[in-house]
């Protein structure tokens, strides 16, 4: 063992010694090292930072809350952040949705949906134990949302725990009525408890896009056969496609949202399980085995939730949309110099976001590739994390066009030395 810390990093290598960076601080689009190196932000910290690192209004609702009360049991208690905050998501999201459950990160919102599904179905005496998926979806890192994922190297390990989900292919351009056509199969074979999805671009899996109408007509499909659908915004929410929830782009409300990473601007872990108020219905009842059994310790802690309250705030108040239909047309002009370039396949865009896939001899998540890319990239003072060939940028609302060109000039650069010819 070559490694002095005895911390264990999620998704790396430690076998590889690559280094591990120590970042000291964090101001706008850019983290700074512990050496004063200042790299700038392109993925949002892991997809979670919206406005930047450190905006002041939710750094001051975060230390007035830690003041007044800083954990509190939620089974049987309340305290207001949390009553704020439920009323404020009921009013922004999609229509129909009507309660709130909190727990404290996108898997865990995922899993809690699954539950919520497969318990409405049984408490209303009509078990349906299936769920539905797309290939080359990712959902979390927990049993129940790895089984609803794409199988391969993130769950190759965990595969005698993981139940078998239906399959469904990814809508890709041209092959997008074989989707639909493979979901209304689906549901007329057996009875499908609930259709989960990324709505409108598949993050992990390759930051996967397909079309609004495509998901208008999922949604139809599930409301024919009685089946619940189930919106992952884990990462599409908060203005990464271009409106604050991907769902609205196809005009169409889920049975339940799965929301977290931007719910507190990306400050503090919260995530939150938005449900139907038939789906609450079927667990409210004198029978206390009827109950929804699930929660963390942390449930609704007050301080993420105060934090979550003024992210809020800051979408009410100040120009966000603005800037994110600012960001999605930088985006697209900054992208427009790869769309010709035959170094690069599938240069695409949803809204905020930007993927390519770079041509080289090995591709996929594990191809030696991506670390590579990752190590020139911060050479250059950019934090970028590919997928494998597949270079993307999800940068926080605050960037510039100076920085975003800086990204997309290191990114040409890469393409020169590492791209294999087409």
């Amino acid at each position: 063992m070559t490694t002095t810390s005895p911390v264990w990093h999620p998704f790396t290598q430690h076998g590889l010694d690559e280094p591990i960076i120590e970042i000291a601080r964090a101001q706008g689009a850019w983290l700074e090292t512990q050496d004063g190196a200042k790299l700038l932000d392109a993925i949002s910290s892991w997809w979670v930072t919206t406005h930047g690192h450190g905006h002041p209004s939710i750094k001051a609702a975060i230390k007035t809350a830690a003041d007044r009360l800083d954990q509190v049991i939620f089974a049987g208690l309340t305290h207001a952040p949390a009553e704020t905050l439920a009323r404020e998501l009921i009013s922004c999201a999609p229509s129909g949705l009507a309660h709130v459950f909190y727990s404290d990160s996108g898997s865990t919102a995922v899993e809690v949906a699954i539950k919520m599904a497969l318990g409405f179905w049984r408490n209303r005496g009509e078990p349906r134990t299936r769920i539905a998926a797309l290939e080359h979806g990712y959902h979390g890192d927990t049993v129940g949302t790895m089984s609803a994922g794409a199988r391969g190297a993130f769950t190759a390990s965990y595969e005698p725990l993981l139940f078998d989900v239906a399959r469904l292919p990814f809508p890709s351009a041209g092959r997008e009525q074989a989707t639909l056509d493979a979901l209304e199969a689906a549901c007329t074979a057996e009875p499908i408890a609930a259709l989960l999805v990324e709505p409108l671009i598949l993050g992990a899996g390759g930051m996967l896009t397909y079309p609004a109408h495509v998901l208008r007509e999922m949604r139809a499909i599930c409301s024919r056969h009685g089946v619940l659908l189930i919106a992952d915004e884990v990462m599409t929410g908060w203005g990464r496609t271009g409106t604050l929830f991907a769902c609205e782009q196809a005009s169409i409300s889920p049975d339940i949202l799965c929301i977290a990473k931007g719910l507190t601007g990306g400050a503090l872990p919260l995530a939150a399980t938005l449900s139907t108020a038939a789906i609450f219905e079927a667990h409210h009842s004198t029978d206390r085995s009827r109950m929804f059994f699930h929660s963390s310790s942390y449930t609704a802690n007050p301080i993420c939730c105060a934090a979550a309250v003024a992210n809020l705030a800051v979408w009410r108040d100040e120009p966000v949309i603005g800037r994110v239909r600012a960001l999605s047309e930088m985006q697209t002009r900054a992208l427009e110099r790869f769309r010709s370039d035959r170094r690069f396949t599938a240069v695409r865009q949803c809204g905020t976001i930007t993927a390519l896939d770079l041509r080289t001899r090995d591709a996929g998540y594990l191809a030696a590739i991506g670390p590579a890319l990752g190590a020139f990239f911060v050479a250059r003072g950019i934090l970028l994390r590919p997928l494998g060939n597949t270079i993307y940028l999800m940068p926080p609302y605050c960037i510039t066009q100076g920085e975003l060109d800086h990204v997309y000039d290191a990114i040409g650069e890469a393409a020169n030395r590492f791209a294999t010819a087409p």
